[in-house]
Formats: C-alpha cells, structure tokens, sequence
C-alpha cells in the first residue's frame, strides 16, 4: 500500500472499520481463487468465507491481517463490477447481534 499524499497509517479509524469484510451480490459461481485474486490486490488475506447455502449464495466474509489493506479493499472495490454484479462490501459488525438479543432482554426487565 502507498503512503502517499501525506497519508499515514497512524491515522485515526471511524469506529465501525474492522478487519472483516462482509461481500454481498456476488456471482454465484464465482470460486476461492478468484476471490483471492480481486481481494488480495490490497494486502494480506487471512480467511475468505463464500456462502454455500441457499439463504447466503452470493455473499462472502473476507478477513484481512492488516486493518488499512481492509479499509482500502473497501473503498476500491465497492460497487466493482463482477460479471454483471455490483459488489456491495459492509464491514461487518461483530457487536449488532449481541445489541439486538441486549435489547430484548431490557426490554423484559422494564415489563
């Protein structure tokens, strides 16, 4: 990754940046290798997770090792076209999940 235009790598994260992509409207056919190719252009991938059910076809979590080559993976390649789709990159939220089941036990306690 360049360093250039004055950017650093010290510089300060929204808080909702994370190392784990979220990959949605992918090609249903589209295979590991390929996803490694368009991803690993931006740094280092630890895991690459391509949905295999019914219900998840089409997406995919990409986790990187570096937490700036997620970022930049994210800026370049949402709205990428491939194969006729346009990806849609999220980064994943670990913490959305255990705030919905919080809310439902609040609520109980109130009543």
């Amino acid at each position: 990754m360049s360093l250039a235009f004055g950017k650093t790598r010290t510089a300060q994260l929204p808080p909702n940046v994370n190392r784990i992509l979220l990959v949605k409207n992918l090609p249903f056919k589209i295979t590991p290798d390929e996803m490694y190719d368009l991803f690993g252009k931006y740094g280092a991938i630890r895991q690459i997770r391509i949905g295999n059910t019914q219900k998840t076809r089409g997406s995919a979590f990409v986790v990187y090792e570096d937490i700036y080559d997620a970022k930049e993976a994210c800026e370049h390649l949402q709205g990428f076209n491939v194969t006729g789709r346009y990806l849609v990159l999220l980064y994943y939220q670990t913490n959305y999940r255990s705030k919905k089941t919080d809310l439902g036990k609040e609520e109980e306690r109130v009543e």
